[in-house]
């Protein structure tokens, strides 16, 4: 398999928002990262994946970009950013930036001069259609719920926006909005920065004949109908071409919608569009159907079989993208594991689960530490407008009660992991001298930074040691991976190998006991524990697993 840093690095993505705020005015900024850029060198991470600092009005959180040249105002300057970005590589820490490109914010001069008039130069740089029988062009709905088609007075038509109306779609089909994107990228590569996190990037082609989709609860066709347009591996070879060859970056699209099949030709081995793809089929194992507002638990058995599925499927061919959390999921020790007597057990099985898998780990902010979802008290504690839009419409239709949809917004909203980092135990977590611009979670005192670096069974310095691991033995970047016990309902069983050297990884993702034999093949006195939750984890010819523990053994022999 060809070698390349960004297989053998990991990634952390910060959410600067929540991070940290420098200057007490209640938000996180670019100097708080800088601030804190030793606490990540001590964790260990290689990149930094951060979430939009772009100019921006904030209808979604800095993913609607006003200027895509400019620092957002609340994070700083762009002498900030500088900084930050110079702090970082003194200590051998890269920056990837979110490349937010299927839209622009309605508020970007792009499209200000779009709307004013069919004939405006810019006009085609957005998707204006006619409506069709005095409604929308089609029945696309909005990833924030309703229409994905907004009237626009000035002309009489509706332009696109798979989120939010204030976030038009742009139109890739226009060669001249591909080099605007093609010529802003190489603009922030010359800064220095390492590489793009590609917002729904497999959103941008869209078949020219806006066929209708098969309408969800609400009526309209998921907001992912364009995804794996015509045009799109076309386009991102173009911007292989024109931006990326010749430069070492690390880029990873985000492609809602994606098929296996499909990620094969978005993170081809060739090089020729991206080094890797997120996938999403394991985050809607715990979904109703096609409606992800329930508190469902998951089916081990469906996860191991779309991981496993995934981890076979881009062997040799592609490269997979490992994660449990981000921006846009909430806590995973909450939601795969148990947040409460086992809570630092499970959030350290969960990450020996995915560490030890072929691909690239991505931390989110506060997973190093176990952090968990917030006991929001009502709608007004959120500030996410998926969160939001879904309760009013889900309970104003009488799909949901208000209490019904508060408890599945407790378990599933985007904003239980946005709230402040919880850096120790002091006033809003150390995070704010000012008023946070959301709650802080209220178990702060007990789950934060400080304490956990102070002690040496914490969940941050277990992830301290799979990352050194991960740095020291191949076999956990590049050894194959083959999946144990798939219809087993409570462990999630699988080995590596590598050459003659093998791991077998074994984690318990329930509460109870459970014995596991030897599979066929090893020999209890040629294994050595390299990593376990618990700390007297032996090898034997048939290996007791506790609650929540995980254990991964080496097997020793001649051939090491």
């Amino acid at each position: 398999m060809k070698k390349a840093w960004w297989k053998e690095s990991v990634v952390y993505q910060i959410y600067p928002r929540s991070f940290k705020d420098s200057n007490g005015d209640g938000i996180g900024d670019l100097n708080g990262i800088t601030g804190k850029l030793d606490y990540l060198k001590e964790l260990g991470i290689d990149v930094i994946w951060l979430s939009p600092v772009y100019q921006s009005p904030n209808d979604d959180n800095g993913y609607d970009i006003s200027d895509y040249r400019a620092i957002m105002e609340e994070f700083g300057t762009m002498e900030d950013y500088d900084r930050m970005l110079s702090e970082a590589h003194q200590r051998g820490i890269k920056i990837v930036m979110d490349l937010v490109v299927n839209h622009t914010s309605d508020e970007h001069h792009w499209f200000v001069e779009s709307r004013k008039s069919k004939d405006n130069p810019y006009r085609d740089y957005y998707i204006w259609r006619e409506g069709k029988n005095g409604k929308e062009p089609n029945n696309w709905g909005s990833c924030f719920s309703g229409p994905a088609w907004q009237y626009d007075e000035t002309t009489e038509m509706y332009y696109l926006h798979l989120f939010s109306k204030k976030q038009p779609d742009l139109n890739w089909d226009n060669p001249k909005v591909r080099q605007e994107v093609f010529d802003m990228m190489n603009w922030w590569l010359d800064k220095g920065v390492d590489g793009f996190r590609m917002d729904v990037i497999s959103l941008i082609s869209k078949d020219p004949s806006f066929p209708d989709g098969v309408p969800g609860i609400n009526g309209y066709a998921s907001f992912n109908e364009p995804a794996n347009g015509p045009h799109v591996h076309e386009y991102l070879q173009e911007m292989r071409r024109k931006v990326l060859d010749g430069r070492e970056t690390l880029t990873v699209g985000e492609c809602s919608g994606v098929t296996l099949e499909e990620a094969k030709k978005y993170a081809r081995s060739d090089g020729r569009e991206l080094n890797m793809v997120f996938q999403f089929e394991h985050m809607d194992v715990d979904a109703d159907g096609a409606n992800k507002w329930s508190d469902k638990k998951m089916d081990l058995r469906d996860l191991k079989e779309v991981l496993s599925r995934w981890q076979k499927g881009l062997q040799d061919v592609a490269w997979n993208s490992l994660f449990w959390e981000n921006h846009d999921q909430p806590r995973s020790v909450s939601r795969f594991g148990e947040d409460g007597e086992y809570r630092e057990l499970s959030a350290k099985m969960l990450a020996t689960c995915l560490h030890m898998m072929q691909g690239t780990p991505y931390i989110y902010q506060g997973e190093e530490l176990g952090m968990t979802n917030v006991p929001f008290r009502d709608i007004e504690d959120f500030r996410d407008l998926d969160s939001i839009n879904a309760y009013h419409e889900l309970v104003g239709q009488g799909v949901f009660t208000e209490a019904e949809m508060m408890k599945y917004l407790r378990y599933k909203s985007r904003d239980n992991a946005r709230t402040p980092f919880q850096w120790n135990a002091e006033r809003n977590a150390g995070f704010t001298e000012g008023t946070p611009w959301i709650m802080v979670n209220p178990n702060y005192r007990e789950i934060n930074a400080e304490e956990q670096m102070a002690r040496e069974d914490s969940v941050f310095h277990y992830y301290q040691k799979l990352i050194r691991l991960r740095k020291e033995q191949e076999i956990i970047v590049y050894g194959t991976y083959d999946l144990l016990l798939p219809d087993d309902r409570e462990l999630y069983v699988y080995t590596r190998a590598l050459g003659a050297e093998k791991l077998l990884v074994a984690c318990n993702f329930y509460g109870g006991t459970r014995t596991l034999p030897l599979p066929e093949g090893w020999c209890a006195q040629k294994m050595e524990v390299m990593i376990g939750n618990y700390e007297d984890a032996a090898a034997a010819e048939e290996i007791c697993l506790r609650p929540y523990e995980a254990v991964v053994f080496r097997m020793r022999g001649e051939e090491r």
